[in-house]
């Protein structure tokens, strides 16, 4: 697919567009995100690992969510056409901790709209910043990068092998219900086996990456304590029912594959 310079200049002028949100910060909201990860439930006590994403679900009427689940394109996002869109990566700080029952703002803004063509296909990626406050205060600033591309072939399926040493993390369709559920993901890539392999070529249902950087992110603190920034980078998808390896390195954090394939690695800055 080639898009012309003309239709990406466009989608450039959505580059600096902010929009404000506020809402409380809701204890049971971040009670369920714990749940989906598997982490303490006493959430007034113990923070859910990137608990901030409980927080400022996207929310759109039904008619208003597109064929993939998704919310429809354009509105505060570029209206991007490639039709595959996923969150690939996120640099995150922290400075302080949401106050729990209390309102909070998050204003977000557009830093970059960028096109790229080569081997992997036209790609289109999307910096967003987010800026999470409370009483003037920042406690979460984080800048993710989405991407968008073709549709492309058919995925292969992950063959089983030796994938390392680590802690073996197998999640079930139970596990992808109720983290989709936590995060109000409609994609329909982690729920909908036949759109997941007819309309996007994916073998099986696919684990959220959010999911997979949250799990990183538990392991992180149980390691070396709690992080004052986390970075994580998905590099392959991670399908229904297979096990995963989540291992440390220095600092250093993977989601290793059955097949040995890395599929997301993350950084810590203490």
């Amino acid at each position: 697919m080639t898009i012309d310079a003309g239709t990406i200049a466009h989608w450039q002028t959505w580059v600096g567009r902010q929009e404000q949100r506020e809402e409380m910060v809701d204890p049971e909201a971040l009670r369920r995100f714990a749940a989906a990860l598997g982490e303490e439930l006493d959430v007034e006590r113990h923070w859910p690992s990137l608990g901030h994403w409980a927080l400022f679900l996207p929310v759109v009427g039904a008619d208003q969510v597109g064929d993939d689940g998704h919310p429809k394109r354009g509105g505060f996002l570029p209206p991007i056409t490639l039709p595959r869109r996923m969150f690939a990566s996120a640099e995150i700080r922290f400075t302080g901790r949401l106050a729990l029952g209390a309102p909070a703002t998050r204003t977000s803004t557009i830093r970059d709209v960028r096109h790229r063509a080569g081997g992997s296909g036209t790609l289109v990626l999307v910096d967003v910043e987010h800026v999470i406050a409370q009483r003037g205060t920042n406690h979460v600033v984080e800048r993710q990068t989405l991407v968008y591309r073709e549709a492309g072939g058919q995925t292969p399926p992950v063959t089983a092998g030796e994938p390392g040493s680590g802690e073996i993390w197998t999640p079930g369709e139970a596990d992808l219900f109720r983290f989709s559920a936590a995060t109000f993901n409609g994609h329909r890539i982690h729920y909908d086996l036949p759109y997941a392999q007819g309309e996007e070529g994916y073998p099986a249902l696919v684990v959220h990456g959010p999911f997979t950087a949250a799990r990183l992110f538990g392991l992180a603190r149980r390691t070396e304590g709690e992080p004052a920034a986390f970075a994580f980078r998905a590099q392959a998808p991670i399908f229904l029912g297979q096990p995963v390896r989540l291992a440390a390195g220095e600092r250093t954090y993977t989601a290793r594959r059955a097949d040995g394939l890395d599929a997301m690695v993350a950084k810590t800055v203490l």
